[in-house]
């Protein structure tokens, strides 16, 4: 398996100095030992979608992007034709999975009632897209989030039910599985047939903890309770060879110490 990092975090400060954020996160992460990274597809309007210039930096720090992220916004056309320009640039980056997200609320209340309809919305725009990223030679994954309506078992089971399995995969996250109130082992082999890319975070266990954002839990790997090395386990046991991503949305002291936190868990706990 290959170990990835997440690189957003580093790139949401400084609006002016995107493009050296965006190197010093390679550089860092190249530092700790990563073979990979992600990112979400702003990149491409930080560097005017110049991929030469992105490809290059890569290079430099011997590093794979593995994953564009492509959050959908509400609108079904519009965020069709914005993944398809994406998928010319990814190709000349080398990146191979396309992540995509249902649109995030950020008011109360955050749990809502399974909406069937706009989970079928999603599908289809889904299988759409995910048939111009294998025609393509990229894998689309959906990835199951807190705040939208696409987080918990039963929802995901509804999309999973109306997308082609050869178009359309899937990136479970081991925090937002939590979250949804899944046992993380379980999840990741129930649908393990579907399962292409793969987020790993950590979680307090606290449910009373932040209870107006609940993703504010997340914490660095090691600091809560999942257990990822059943979750390492149950990939091994059903022949994944992907993407480990790292990902970590709040840091408790700098995106560095997070990433190295989680290299060094990895390494001396799973042995990765």
């Amino acid at each position: 398996m290959k170990i990835a990092y997440t690189g957003w975090t580093w790139l949401i400060n400084h609006k002016d100095e995107y493009k050296y954020e965006f190197e010093q996160f390679l550089k860092e992460v190249s530092y700790l030992g990563y073979q990979a990274v992600e990112n979400f597809a702003f990149i491409t309007d930080y560097f005017d979608w110049n991929a030469e210039e992105v490809s290059g930096l890569l290079k430099k720090y011997n590093l794979e992007m593995a994953n564009l992220y492509h959050h959908y916004r509400g609108d079904d056309e519009e965020d069709y034709q914005k993944g398809v320009k994406y998928l010319d640039f990814m190709k000349k980056i080398g990146a191979k999975y396309m992540n995509l997200q249902a649109v995030m609320w950020h008011d109360a209340p955050n749990d809502r009632p399974a909406d069937r309809d706009r989970i079928l919305r999603y599908a289809a725009l889904s299988n759409r897209l995910g048939k111009d990223c294998k025609e393509n030679g990229i894998i689309s994954c959906f990835h199951p989030h807190a705040n939208t309506h696409i987080f918990t078992e039963e929802e995901i089971d509804i999309f999973v039910e109306n997308t082609d399995p050869e178009l359309v995969y899937l990136c479970l996250d081991t925090g937002h599985t939590q979250l949804a109130g899944m046992d993380p082992v379980k999840a990741f082999d129930k649908y393990a047939k579907r399962l292409a890319y793969v987020h790993f975070k950590d979680t307090d266990p606290d449910p009373n903890l932040y209870p107006e954002w609940p993703i504010a839990r997340f914490c660095p790997l090691g600091f809560g309770t999942i257990d990822f090395r059943g979750v390492y386990e149950t990939l091994k046991k059903n022949g994944y060879d992907g993407v480990i991503c790292v990902e970590l949305d709040k840091q408790p002291v700098c995106n560095f110490h997070s990433a190295m936190i989680a290299r060094q868990y990895l390494q001396n706990v799973i042995g990765l």
